[in-house]
This record gives structure tokens, C-alpha cells and sequence, in this order.
């Protein structure tokens, strides 16, 4: 048999060039994946960068800011030289609309940053210790839990020196804002401390802070990047409200819960005070809450997706 007929042979015989075996994905590109293919949750972020960049781009390229001017009109409707229409006063509603949105994201943005670390912190070493560490930890939990929060963070607010400074109202909010992230890590904790890995960390001589630090946080990560997605949709309405009754962000800044405040008798007779600002509140929260929804989705271990 010539050479010839023994290679037609053999690739006929399956001994040609395999086929090329699809490549194996990680754990984070199938979350990708499957949060890609969440379409509320994409709609969602494209709409909330939008948000953003209205916020923060919008001033550099806008010609007003949210402060009072002469050369504005007074109680005008919206008109191509002022889209969201001008106050009383002389303000310019949308320079006032990108301010006070800013000033939301910036709070929400801190308070979930805050909340979120101390609150997972809280929670691990609750759940790892278990115990009368867990009980006595939890229970402070309890009491931040049944006190009003938005009652609290107002009597705080009100008797601390500068606490109208976003940043002031951000930090108040989030020493209250904590307690849901520690208690839904603590639950996480307290199953994955009987997992063999982090047996297996204690055989090898580890400390308990490199346990928590370096093995049960990094674990817990999907629970705590969806709570604290949707901690910023909660800190954006508890600012506003702050500011609705006056406890928040006060003049001559802006912020939206304090547009809708000044603007509860004008709904119906000058819509464009009121409605501006409700319209960037509802947008973030929903937004938000859709992108914490397609992130839950994404990082829930019980989806099932070949990995290839």
C-alpha cells in the first residue's frame, strides 16, 4: 500500500485534524454573560451612564449653574434657552436638575461604599465566631434595625455642625445604613465556615482575620456587590426625603429631594419645578434596581449555563 492510500485511509478513519475544542470560561465570564444577556439590566446601564453623565458632564458644557442669575427670567416655561424652564427666584431648573443629581449620586455613591464594608465586616465576623460574639453583635444589629431610621438620621442631622455638606449628610446616612448587608453576610458566613477550604485554611496555620479577610469575604462577593447595588437605590431616596423635610442638603446648594420640597405647590399649576427632579429620582432608583436585579441573576450559583 503506497504512502498515499495509507493517509486517505487514516483520514478517513477519523485520523484527520481534530476538531478544535471549545475553550473553557471562568466563573466571572459566565457572570458577564449571563448579566449581558439580562436586557433590563443592560437598558438600565446604559440609561444610569446617561444619568451620570448629565450629572457631571453636563456642567462643563451647560451655560447655567444651579445658583440664582440675573440675566435668567423669572417663572418662565420650558423653552429652548432653558429646557426644564426657570423659578422664581431666577434659577435655571436643569443647571439646578445636574446639581442636585450629582449631589445624589455622590451620598448614594458614599453611603453604599460605607455601608457596605463596615456592614460586610460586621457580618463575617459575626458569622465566623458565632457564639456570644454572634449574639451580641446581632443584637446591636436588632437595635439599629428597629429604630426609624429616617427619624434618627433627622435628629442626627440636625445637631451636627455642617451636616447640610453632602458629604456630612452621606456619612450620618451611612452609620444607619449598614445593618442589612451585615446581616445578609452574616448568613453567607455562617454556611461557608463548615466548607472544606476554609478547613483546610485553619489546618494550615491560618488567623482568623486571613480567614475572613482572605477566604469568606472574597466568597461572599456576589451577595454583597447585589446588596450594595441596591443600597444606593435606597440611599438616593432617603437623601431626598431627608431633604424633602428640610434635615438634608440646604440652600444654596441643591438637591432634588429639596427641588420636590419647594415645589410641592407648583405640581399642577408649574409643572416644570416639580417633575424634573421626581422624573431623576425615580430614573436612578429604577435603574439601579434593575441592575442589582440582572447582577443577582448573573452571580446566582444555581443558574445553569455550559461552560463553553
Amino acid at each position: 500500500m503506497s504512502d498515499l492510500e495509507g493517509r486517505v485511509r487514516a483520514a478517513g478513519a477519523g485520523g484527520g485534524p481534530a476538531a478544535p475544542r471549545p475553550t473553557e470560561r471562568t466563573q466571572w465570564q459566565l457572570v458577564r454573560a449571563r448579566f449581558r444577556r439580562h436586557r433590563p439590566a443592560m437598558v438600565s446601564l446604559v440609561l444610569l451612564a446617561a444619568v451620570v453623565a448629565f450629572a457631571f458632564l453636563g456642567p462643563l458644557v451647560w451655560t447655567w449653574d444651579h445658583q440664582v442669575h440675573r440675566e435668567i427670567p423669572s417663572n418662565q416655561a420650558p423653552s429652548l434657552a432653558h429646557p426644564f424652564g426657570t423659578t422664581n427666584a431666577g434659577h435655571d431648573v436643569m443647571g439646578q436638575v445636574m446639581r442636585g443629581t450629582q449631589q445624589s449620586l455622590q451620598i448614594a455613591l458614599t453611603i453604599s461604599v460605607l455601608g457596605t464594608v463596615f456592614g460586610a465586616v460586621w457580618g463575617a465576623v459575626a458569622g465566623y465566631y458565632r457564639g456570644w460574639v454572634d449574639a451580641v453583635m446581632m443584637r446591636i444589629v436588632d437595635v439599629f434595625l428597629v429604630v426609624p431610621l429616617l427619624v434618627v438620621v433627622a435628629a442626627v442631622g440636625g445637631n451636627v455642625q455642617g451636616g447640610t455638606s453632602w458629604y456630612s449628610v452621606a456619612l450620618i446616612i451611612a452609620a444607619f445604613s449598614w445593618t442589612s448587608i451585615s446581616r445578609v453576610v452574616r448568613g453567607v458566613v455562617l454556611s461557608l465556615r463548615e466548607q472544606e477550604f476554609v478547613e483546610a485554611a485553619r489546618a494550615a496555620g491560618a488567623s482568623d482575620a486571613r480567614i475572613v479577610f482572605r477566604h469568606l469575604l472574597p466568597n461572599a462577593a456576589g451577595p454583597i456587590i447585589v446588596a450594595a447595588t441596591l443600597l444606593i437605590a435606597t440611599a438616593v431616596l432617603l437623601e431626598a426625603a431627608l431633604s424633602f423635610i428640610g434635615f438634608g442638603i440646604q440652600p444654596p446648594d441643591i438637591s432634588l429631594g429639596q427641588m420636590i420640597g419647594n415645589a410641592e405647590t407648583a405640581a399642577f399649576t408649574r409643572p416644570w419645578l416639580f417633575y424634573p427632579p421626581g422624573v431623576a429620582i425615580i430614573l436612578i432608583c429604577l435603574t439601579v434596581n434593575f441592575i442589582g436585579d440582572g447582577l443577582r441573576d448573573a452571580l446566582d450559583p444555581r443558574q445553569t449555563m455550559v461552560r463553553r
